[in-house]
Protein backbone atom coordinates (compact mmCIF):
# COMPACT_ATOMS: atom_id res chain seq x y z
CA UNK A 1 0.00 0.00 0.00
CA UNK A 2 1.37 3.15 -0.80
CA UNK A 3 1.23 6.26 1.31
CA UNK A 4 0.92 9.77 0.32
CA UNK A 5 4.40 10.39 1.74
CA UNK A 6 5.65 8.77 -1.25
CA UNK A 7 3.35 9.91 -3.80
CA UNK A 8 4.13 13.37 -5.81
CA UNK A 9 3.42 16.60 -4.18
CA UNK A 10 1.50 19.65 -5.56
CA UNK A 11 2.86 23.31 -5.03
CA UNK A 12 1.21 26.30 -3.64
CA UNK A 13 -0.11 27.89 -6.73
CA UNK A 14 -1.85 24.58 -7.89
CA UNK A 15 -3.70 24.18 -4.59
CA UNK A 16 -4.59 27.68 -4.84
CA UNK A 17 -6.34 27.06 -7.88
CA UNK A 18 -7.40 23.69 -6.20
CA UNK A 19 -9.27 26.01 -3.42
CA UNK A 20 -10.62 28.77 -5.16
CA UNK A 21 -11.65 26.07 -8.01
CA UNK A 22 -13.43 23.92 -5.10
CA UNK A 23 -15.42 26.78 -4.10
CA UNK A 24 -16.33 28.61 -7.53
CA UNK A 25 -18.21 25.94 -9.02
CA UNK A 26 -21.79 25.23 -8.56
CA UNK A 27 -22.83 27.59 -6.40
CA UNK A 28 -21.73 30.26 -8.92
CA UNK A 29 -23.71 29.48 -12.10
CA UNK A 30 -26.73 28.19 -10.16
CA UNK A 31 -27.41 30.45 -7.06
CA UNK A 32 -28.05 33.22 -9.02
CA UNK A 33 -31.69 32.06 -9.90
CA UNK A 34 -32.26 31.01 -6.12
CA UNK A 35 -31.37 34.63 -4.66
CA UNK A 36 -32.91 36.25 -7.39
CA UNK A 37 -36.26 35.64 -5.05
CA UNK A 38 -35.02 37.28 -2.18
CA UNK A 39 -33.43 40.50 -4.68
CA UNK A 40 -30.26 42.08 -5.21
CA UNK A 41 -29.89 42.86 -1.64
CA UNK A 42 -28.40 39.29 -0.90
CA UNK A 43 -24.68 41.27 -2.37
CA UNK A 44 -24.69 42.40 1.28
CA UNK A 45 -25.22 38.64 2.39
CA UNK A 46 -22.27 37.64 -0.31
CA UNK A 47 -20.50 40.13 1.61
CA UNK A 48 -21.04 38.36 5.22
CA UNK A 49 -20.24 35.25 3.97
CA UNK A 50 -16.88 36.10 2.15
CA UNK A 51 -16.27 37.74 5.96
CA UNK A 52 -17.44 34.58 7.88
CA UNK A 53 -15.19 32.22 5.18
CA UNK A 54 -12.31 34.20 5.78
CA UNK A 55 -12.69 33.91 9.66
CA UNK A 56 -13.12 30.24 9.17
CA UNK A 57 -10.58 30.12 6.62
CA UNK A 58 -7.86 31.75 9.20
CA UNK A 59 -9.16 28.93 11.79
CA UNK A 60 -7.99 26.23 9.34
CA UNK A 61 -4.61 28.14 8.39
CA UNK A 62 -3.83 28.28 11.77
CA UNK A 63 -4.34 24.43 12.15
CA UNK A 64 -2.48 23.78 9.15
CA UNK A 65 0.26 25.62 11.15
CA UNK A 66 -0.25 23.54 14.13
CA UNK A 67 0.17 20.08 12.36
CA UNK A 68 1.53 20.78 9.14
CA UNK A 69 0.80 17.01 8.27
CA UNK A 70 -2.95 17.31 8.35
CA UNK A 71 -4.66 15.28 6.35
CA UNK A 72 -7.69 14.41 8.06
CA UNK A 73 -10.33 16.34 10.38
CA UNK A 74 -9.13 14.19 12.89
CA UNK A 75 -5.69 15.16 13.31
CA UNK A 76 -6.96 18.64 14.76
CA UNK A 77 -10.09 17.11 16.40
CA UNK A 78 -9.00 14.47 18.46
CA UNK A 79 -5.80 15.70 20.05
CA UNK A 80 -8.33 18.56 21.77
CA UNK A 81 -12.15 16.92 21.52
CA UNK A 82 -11.22 13.20 21.97
CA UNK A 83 -12.13 10.12 19.90
CA UNK A 84 -15.71 9.77 19.53
CA UNK A 85 -15.57 13.84 18.12
CA UNK A 86 -13.13 12.79 15.98
CA UNK A 87 -15.05 10.20 14.41
CA UNK A 88 -18.09 12.32 14.24
CA UNK A 89 -16.13 15.26 12.57
CA UNK A 90 -14.24 12.76 10.18
CA UNK A 91 -17.18 10.91 8.89
CA UNK A 92 -19.90 13.44 8.29
CA UNK A 93 -16.69 15.76 6.36
CA UNK A 94 -16.34 12.73 4.62
CA UNK A 95 -20.64 12.08 4.22
CA UNK A 96 -21.00 15.79 3.09
CA UNK A 97 -17.98 15.61 0.30
CA UNK A 98 -19.45 13.40 -1.61
CA UNK A 99 -22.81 14.03 -1.29
CA UNK A 100 -22.19 17.63 -2.35
CA UNK A 101 -20.15 15.98 -5.48
CA UNK A 102 -24.05 15.42 -6.58
CA UNK A 103 -24.73 18.97 -6.44
CA UNK A 104 -22.10 19.30 -8.44
CA UNK A 105 -22.75 17.46 -10.95
CA UNK A 106 -26.84 18.46 -11.49
CA UNK A 107 -25.13 21.94 -11.90
CA UNK A 108 -22.73 20.76 -14.69
CA UNK A 109 -25.02 18.59 -16.88
CA UNK A 110 -27.85 21.83 -16.18
CA UNK A 111 -25.60 23.79 -18.27
CA UNK A 112 -24.33 21.09 -20.86
CA UNK A 113 -27.95 20.08 -21.65
CA UNK A 114 -28.10 23.31 -23.02
CA UNK A 115 -25.65 22.42 -25.56
CA UNK A 116 -26.94 18.62 -26.28
CA UNK A 117 -29.83 18.07 -28.96
CA UNK A 118 -31.87 16.14 -26.23
CA UNK A 119 -34.86 17.35 -24.17
CA UNK A 120 -34.76 17.67 -20.61
CA UNK A 121 -35.83 15.00 -18.25
CA UNK A 122 -35.82 12.47 -15.85
CA UNK A 123 -33.32 9.74 -18.16
CA UNK A 124 -31.62 12.15 -19.64
CA UNK A 125 -30.45 14.01 -16.59
CA UNK A 126 -29.99 11.27 -15.04
CA UNK A 127 -27.58 9.69 -17.69
CA UNK A 128 -25.65 12.89 -17.96
CA UNK A 129 -24.94 12.60 -14.54
CA UNK A 130 -24.16 9.17 -13.65
CA UNK A 131 -21.52 9.74 -16.38
CA UNK A 132 -20.18 12.85 -15.65
CA UNK A 133 -19.15 11.32 -12.24
CA UNK A 134 -17.69 8.41 -13.52
CA UNK A 135 -15.57 10.19 -16.12
CA UNK A 136 -14.08 12.03 -12.93
CA UNK A 137 -13.90 8.56 -11.64
CA UNK A 138 -11.80 7.53 -13.92
CA UNK A 139 -9.59 11.24 -14.46
CA UNK A 140 -8.81 10.71 -10.32
CA UNK A 141 -7.55 7.16 -10.65
CA UNK A 142 -4.24 8.73 -12.29
CA UNK A 143 -3.37 10.32 -8.59
CA UNK A 144 -3.67 13.61 -7.11
CA UNK A 145 -0.93 15.89 -9.62
CA UNK A 146 -3.66 15.25 -12.82
CA UNK A 147 -6.53 15.84 -11.53
CA UNK A 148 -4.82 19.31 -9.93
CA UNK A 149 -3.78 20.27 -13.11
CA UNK A 150 -7.46 19.41 -14.96
CA UNK A 151 -8.59 21.62 -12.07
CA UNK A 152 -6.05 24.40 -13.21
CA UNK A 153 -7.50 24.02 -16.72
CA UNK A 154 -11.07 24.21 -15.76
CA UNK A 155 -10.56 27.69 -13.56
CA UNK A 156 -8.61 29.49 -16.67
CA UNK A 157 -10.75 28.27 -19.33
CA UNK A 158 -13.79 27.72 -17.64
CA UNK A 159 -14.07 30.97 -16.37
CA UNK A 160 -12.51 32.68 -18.94
CA UNK A 161 -15.42 33.68 -20.98
CA UNK A 162 -17.43 34.13 -17.81
CA UNK A 163 -14.51 36.66 -16.88
CA UNK A 164 -15.17 38.51 -19.87
CA UNK A 165 -18.82 38.91 -19.30
CA UNK A 166 -17.91 40.11 -15.81
CA UNK A 167 -15.80 42.78 -17.28
CA UNK A 168 -18.45 43.40 -20.55
CA UNK A 169 -21.33 43.71 -18.54
CA UNK A 170 -21.19 46.16 -16.81
CA UNK A 171 -21.84 48.42 -19.99
CA UNK A 172 -25.33 46.44 -20.33
CA UNK A 173 -25.61 46.94 -16.43
CA UNK A 174 -28.82 49.19 -15.90
CA UNK A 175 -29.28 51.32 -12.13
CA UNK A 176 -33.05 50.87 -12.36
CA UNK A 177 -33.34 47.25 -13.06
CA UNK A 178 -30.97 46.80 -10.02
CA UNK A 179 -32.64 49.33 -7.32
CA UNK A 180 -36.02 47.64 -8.97
CA UNK A 181 -34.65 44.82 -7.24
CA UNK A 182 -33.14 45.17 -4.51
CA UNK A 183 -35.49 43.29 -2.15
CA UNK A 184 -38.60 41.55 -3.93
CA UNK A 185 -39.09 38.73 -0.65
CA UNK A 186 -41.78 40.69 1.29
CA UNK A 187 -38.96 40.59 4.15
CA UNK A 188 -37.34 42.87 5.67
CA UNK A 189 -33.60 44.04 4.93
CA UNK A 190 -32.25 42.29 7.72
CA UNK A 191 -33.93 38.85 7.22
CA UNK A 192 -32.95 38.33 3.85
CA UNK A 193 -29.55 39.42 4.64
CA UNK A 194 -29.20 36.58 7.31
CA UNK A 195 -31.87 34.11 6.37
CA UNK A 196 -29.58 33.67 3.08
CA UNK A 197 -26.60 33.15 4.41
CA UNK A 198 -27.24 29.10 4.63
CA UNK A 199 -28.12 28.45 1.11
CA UNK A 200 -24.97 31.44 -0.07
CA UNK A 201 -22.46 29.46 2.39
CA UNK A 202 -23.11 26.62 0.08
CA UNK A 203 -20.81 28.33 -2.79
CA UNK A 204 -17.84 28.69 0.43
CA UNK A 205 -17.82 25.22 1.36
CA UNK A 206 -13.92 24.09 0.07
CA UNK A 207 -12.43 26.64 1.93
CA UNK A 208 -11.07 23.83 4.32
CA UNK A 209 -9.91 21.55 1.31
CA UNK A 210 -6.25 22.92 1.51
CA UNK A 211 -6.31 21.80 4.77
CA UNK A 212 -7.70 18.58 4.30
CA UNK A 213 -5.89 17.65 1.71
CA UNK A 214 -2.48 18.97 3.35
CA UNK A 215 -0.99 15.22 2.60
CA UNK A 216 -0.81 15.82 -0.81
CA UNK A 217 0.63 19.59 -0.51
CA UNK A 218 4.97 20.29 -0.67
CA UNK A 219 5.49 21.82 2.66
CA UNK A 220 1.76 22.04 4.13
CA UNK A 221 3.52 24.35 6.86
CA UNK A 222 3.61 27.63 4.48
CA UNK A 223 1.66 26.72 1.47
CA UNK A 224 -1.84 25.24 2.98
CA UNK A 225 -2.74 28.63 5.01
CA UNK A 226 -1.75 30.60 1.44
CA UNK A 227 -3.77 28.14 -0.46
CA UNK A 228 -6.84 28.77 1.83
CA UNK A 229 -7.13 32.49 2.45
CA UNK A 230 -5.36 33.09 -0.97
CA UNK A 231 -8.66 30.86 -2.37
CA UNK A 232 -11.19 32.33 -0.13
CA UNK A 233 -10.35 36.03 -1.47
CA UNK A 234 -10.40 35.05 -4.91
CA UNK A 235 -13.71 33.18 -5.07
CA UNK A 236 -15.30 36.14 -2.70
CA UNK A 237 -14.13 38.95 -5.54
CA UNK A 238 -15.46 36.67 -8.09
CA UNK A 239 -19.16 35.93 -6.47
CA UNK A 240 -19.90 39.47 -4.96
CA UNK A 241 -18.89 41.30 -8.79
CA UNK A 242 -20.74 38.39 -10.61
CA UNK A 243 -24.25 38.88 -8.06
CA UNK A 244 -24.22 42.95 -8.79
CA UNK A 245 -23.69 42.39 -12.04
CA UNK A 246 -26.62 39.89 -12.87
CA UNK A 247 -29.03 41.64 -11.05
CA UNK A 248 -28.60 45.00 -12.92
CA UNK A 249 -28.89 43.16 -16.41
CA UNK A 250 -31.85 40.89 -16.41
CA UNK A 251 -35.02 41.43 -13.86
CA UNK A 252 -35.18 39.74 -10.92
CA UNK A 253 -38.45 37.65 -11.40
CA UNK A 254 -36.62 36.38 -15.20
CA UNK A 255 -33.60 35.52 -13.45
CA UNK A 256 -35.31 33.53 -10.84
CA UNK A 257 -37.10 31.59 -13.54
CA UNK A 258 -33.82 30.14 -15.22
CA UNK A 259 -31.82 26.99 -14.65
CA UNK A 260 -29.05 28.37 -16.45
CA UNK A 261 -29.12 31.65 -15.11
CA UNK A 262 -25.46 32.69 -16.23
CA UNK A 263 -25.98 31.95 -19.80
CA UNK A 264 -29.37 33.78 -19.90
CA UNK A 265 -27.60 37.08 -18.76
CA UNK A 266 -24.78 36.30 -21.58
CA UNK A 267 -27.73 36.47 -24.32
CA UNK A 268 -28.97 39.50 -22.76
CA UNK A 269 -26.14 41.01 -23.40
CA UNK A 270 -24.88 40.01 -26.47
CA UNK A 271 -27.24 37.81 -28.07
CA UNK A 272 -28.71 34.18 -28.40
CA UNK A 273 -24.88 32.77 -29.65
CA UNK A 274 -23.31 33.43 -26.40
CA UNK A 275 -25.70 31.24 -24.50
CA UNK A 276 -24.10 27.74 -25.37
CA UNK A 277 -20.12 29.55 -25.29
CA UNK A 278 -21.10 30.62 -21.76
CA UNK A 279 -23.11 27.26 -20.93
CA UNK A 280 -19.76 25.52 -22.17
CA UNK A 281 -17.96 27.31 -19.89
CA UNK A 282 -19.89 26.72 -16.69
CA UNK A 283 -20.34 22.78 -17.68
CA UNK A 284 -16.55 22.74 -18.04
CA UNK A 285 -16.24 24.58 -14.69
CA UNK A 286 -18.31 23.12 -12.68
CA UNK A 287 -16.79 19.73 -14.25
CA UNK A 288 -13.27 20.86 -12.56
CA UNK A 289 -15.13 21.54 -9.47
CA UNK A 290 -16.55 18.00 -9.36
CA UNK A 291 -13.41 16.75 -10.07
CA UNK A 292 -11.49 18.56 -7.10
CA UNK A 293 -14.18 17.32 -4.69
CA UNK A 294 -13.90 13.39 -5.98
CA UNK A 295 -9.79 13.86 -4.90
CA UNK A 296 -11.12 15.38 -1.35
CA UNK A 297 -13.39 12.59 -1.19
CA UNK A 298 -11.27 9.66 -1.50
CA UNK A 299 -8.35 11.61 0.47
CA UNK A 300 -10.62 11.96 3.59
CA UNK A 301 -12.01 8.93 3.10
CA UNK A 302 -8.60 7.63 3.23
CA UNK A 303 -7.34 9.02 6.69
CA UNK A 304 -10.62 8.46 8.25
CA UNK A 305 -10.19 4.33 7.44
CA UNK A 306 -6.29 4.53 8.54
CA UNK A 307 -7.48 5.71 11.88
CA UNK A 308 -10.19 2.54 11.98
CA UNK A 309 -13.49 5.44 11.35
CA UNK A 310 -14.34 3.67 7.99
CA UNK A 311 -13.81 0.21 6.76
CA UNK A 312 -10.03 -1.07 6.06
CA UNK A 313 -10.84 -1.08 1.87
CA UNK A 314 -11.14 3.13 2.00
CA UNK A 315 -7.62 3.08 2.65
CA UNK A 316 -5.96 1.39 0.02
CA UNK A 317 -3.99 3.54 -2.08
CA UNK A 318 -2.34 2.87 -5.59
CA UNK A 319 1.05 3.81 -6.15
CA UNK A 320 -0.02 7.33 -7.72
CA UNK A 321 -1.14 7.87 -4.44
CA UNK A 322 -5.33 7.76 -5.17
CA UNK A 323 -7.93 6.02 -2.85
CA UNK A 324 -9.09 3.43 -5.61
CA UNK A 325 -11.40 1.25 -4.10
CA UNK A 326 -12.71 3.96 -1.74
CA UNK A 327 -13.32 6.42 -4.69
CA UNK A 328 -15.06 3.48 -6.50
CA UNK A 329 -17.53 2.97 -3.70
CA UNK A 330 -18.30 7.00 -3.33
CA UNK A 331 -18.89 7.05 -7.00
CA UNK A 332 -21.27 4.43 -6.70
CA UNK A 333 -22.94 5.70 -3.49
CA UNK A 334 -22.88 9.00 -5.49
CA UNK A 335 -25.01 6.95 -8.13
CA UNK A 336 -27.49 5.61 -5.69
CA UNK A 337 -27.92 9.66 -4.68
CA UNK A 338 -28.26 10.70 -8.08
CA UNK A 339 -31.25 8.41 -8.87
CA UNK A 340 -32.95 9.14 -5.30
CA UNK A 341 -32.71 12.65 -5.65
CA UNK A 342 -33.92 13.26 -9.22
CA UNK A 343 -36.53 15.79 -9.10
CA UNK A 344 -38.14 17.52 -12.09
CA UNK A 345 -36.55 20.58 -12.21
CA UNK A 346 -32.37 21.10 -11.79
CA UNK A 347 -32.58 23.92 -9.46
CA UNK A 348 -35.24 21.71 -6.76
CA UNK A 349 -32.56 18.87 -6.98
CA UNK A 350 -29.68 21.33 -6.52
CA UNK A 351 -31.69 22.75 -3.26
CA UNK A 352 -32.33 19.41 -1.99
CA UNK A 353 -28.80 18.14 -2.23
CA UNK A 354 -27.38 21.15 -0.99
CA UNK A 355 -29.78 21.07 2.43
CA UNK A 356 -28.35 17.79 2.75
CA UNK A 357 -24.70 18.99 2.32
CA UNK A 358 -24.02 22.50 4.27
CA UNK A 359 -25.35 21.61 8.05
CA UNK A 360 -22.46 18.55 7.62
CA UNK A 361 -19.96 20.49 6.96
CA UNK A 362 -20.38 23.56 9.81
CA UNK A 363 -20.09 20.47 12.08
CA UNK A 364 -16.58 20.15 10.76
CA UNK A 365 -15.92 23.90 10.91
CA UNK A 366 -17.51 24.13 14.72
CA UNK A 367 -14.78 21.14 15.43
CA UNK A 368 -12.19 23.22 14.43
CA UNK A 369 -13.02 26.62 16.39
CA UNK A 370 -13.69 23.85 19.29
CA UNK A 371 -10.41 22.67 19.14
CA UNK A 372 -8.53 26.34 18.70
CA UNK A 373 -10.48 27.54 21.74
CA UNK A 374 -9.42 24.76 23.79
CA UNK A 375 -6.05 23.76 22.96
CA UNK A 376 -4.12 20.32 24.28
CA UNK A 377 -2.03 19.83 27.02
CA UNK A 378 0.92 19.71 24.65
CA UNK A 379 0.08 23.12 22.87
CA UNK A 380 -2.06 25.27 25.49
CA UNK A 381 -4.20 27.67 23.11
CA UNK A 382 -3.19 31.08 22.41
CA UNK A 383 -4.81 34.24 22.69
CA UNK A 384 -5.13 34.67 18.81
CA UNK A 385 -5.70 30.71 18.89
CA UNK A 386 -8.40 31.46 21.05
CA UNK A 387 -10.01 34.39 19.29
CA UNK A 388 -9.95 32.47 15.99
CA UNK A 389 -11.31 29.70 17.50
CA UNK A 390 -13.98 32.23 18.94
CA UNK A 391 -14.43 33.42 15.75
CA UNK A 392 -14.89 30.13 13.99
CA UNK A 393 -17.93 29.52 16.41
CA UNK A 394 -19.77 32.40 15.56
CA UNK A 395 -19.38 31.88 11.98
CA UNK A 396 -20.69 28.61 12.43
CA UNK A 397 -23.44 29.96 15.06
CA UNK A 398 -24.88 32.65 12.38
CA UNK A 399 -25.35 29.78 9.75
CA UNK A 400 -27.02 27.31 12.03
CA UNK A 401 -29.39 30.34 12.63
CA UNK A 402 -30.26 30.94 9.00
CA UNK A 403 -30.85 27.24 8.31
CA UNK A 404 -34.30 25.64 8.16
CA UNK A 405 -35.54 23.74 11.33
CA UNK A 406 -36.19 20.72 8.90
CA UNK A 407 -32.16 20.87 7.82
CA UNK A 408 -31.29 20.99 11.13
CA UNK A 409 -32.87 17.99 12.29
CA UNK A 410 -32.49 15.95 9.39
CA UNK A 411 -28.13 16.69 10.15
CA UNK A 412 -28.48 15.87 13.64
CA UNK A 413 -30.15 12.70 13.14
CA UNK A 414 -27.10 11.98 10.83
CA UNK A 415 -24.63 12.72 13.28
CA UNK A 416 -26.48 11.09 16.26
CA UNK A 417 -27.04 7.87 13.90
CA UNK A 418 -23.08 7.55 12.99
CA UNK A 419 -22.00 8.47 16.47
CA UNK A 420 -24.37 4.95 17.50
CA UNK A 421 -23.07 2.74 14.71
CA UNK A 422 -19.44 4.08 15.68
CA UNK A 423 -20.19 3.07 19.44
CA UNK A 424 -21.77 -0.10 18.83
CA UNK A 425 -18.83 -1.21 16.54
CA UNK A 426 -16.34 -0.51 18.99
CA UNK A 427 -18.08 -2.29 22.02
CA UNK A 428 -17.99 -4.87 19.70
CA UNK A 429 -14.56 -5.00 19.01
CA UNK A 430 -13.43 -5.08 22.14
CA UNK A 431 -15.76 -7.58 23.65
CA UNK A 432 -13.92 -9.72 20.33
CA UNK A 433 -10.60 -8.96 21.69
Amino acid sequence: MTTLSTAKKIGPLLATFMVANNMIGSGFFLLPATLARSGAITALSWLLATCLAVVLGAAFARLARQYPHMNSPDDYVRPALGRDMGFLTSTLYWISSWIGNNAIAVAAFGYLILLLPVEDGYGVRLGGQLLLIWTMFALNMMGPRPIARFQSFCVVFGLLPVACVLVAGWASFDGDIYRSAWNVSGQSDAAVVFGSLAPIFWAFVGLETGAMVAGVVDDPDRNVPRATIGGILIAGVVYLISSVLMMGIVPADVLAGSSAPFALVAGEMFGAWAIPIIAAAAAIKATGTLGGWMLVSGETGARAAQRGYLPAIFGRLRPNGAAGWGLFIVALSMSVIAAVTMAPTVGSQFEILIEMVVMLVVMAYAAAGLALLLGTREHASTGREKALGMGALVACGLLVWSTPVDTLIGSLVVALLAWAAYRGFSRRASSAD
